[in-house]
């Protein structure tokens, strides 16, 4: 368990009832760390209400669109942070055939380990369903990118694309033997 703020925090897979709290850390995580690397209007646009009307949808839908779905929830009940993970989505990185979809986690609990406590919770997840390696893509220009590296994951690959009527850079990072999470 680890400490955020007042309370302990413990990782659980996500119910449809947190679907809501999942919208508020996604809009106040955006809003907070990508000013200046994605446009202001995807910013203003993305708020707890709409995002969490999202996830809604995604929990709700049987074919699990985000695969598996985590949350980190404080001992006075409130999410802190999210993550989901599955196969990975390109189908182009054959040696790292799981993908930590989205790790997001609220302004108030960064720092207090709930971000690692989240990415091992996706990991034994994605060693469970047989996956021997991960990745993640990042905005090059994301602080989260030091995360990474420190939680031990290695630069393997970097894209350019057009997302949002700008150019986009991503890095993805990898992480090999995911059996000692499981």
């Amino acid at each position: 368990m680890t400490s955020a703020g007042s309370g302990i925090v413990t990782v659980r897979p996500a119910e449809l009832a947190d679907a809501g709290a999942i919208g508020r850390v996604q809009s106040e995580s955006w809003r907070s760390t990508y000013p200046g690397l994605v446009p202001d209007h995807v910013l203003l646009r993305m708020t707890p209400e709409r995002q969490g009307a999202m996830w809604r949808r995604y929990l709700g839908d049987a074919r699990r669109p985000m695969g598996s779905v985590f949350v980190a929830e404080a001992s006075d009940g409130g999410v802190v942070g999210f993550g989901s993970c599955g196969p990975e989505q390109t189908r182009r990185m054959a040696a790292h055939d799981g993908e930590v979809y989205t790790l997001y986690v609220g302004d108030a609990a960064r720092g207090q380990g709930v971000g690692q406590r989240l990415l091992h919770a996706m990991f034994a997840r994605l060693s469970r369903d047989g996956h021997k390696a991960a990745a993640i893509w990042v905005l090059d220009g994301n602080p989260a990118r030091f995360f990474y590296e420190a939680m031990g994951g290695t630069l393997i690959a970097q894209r350019h694309s057009r997302e949002w009527g700008t150019a986009i850079a991503e890095r993805a990072y990898g992480w090999y033997g995911l059996d000692r999470f499981a």
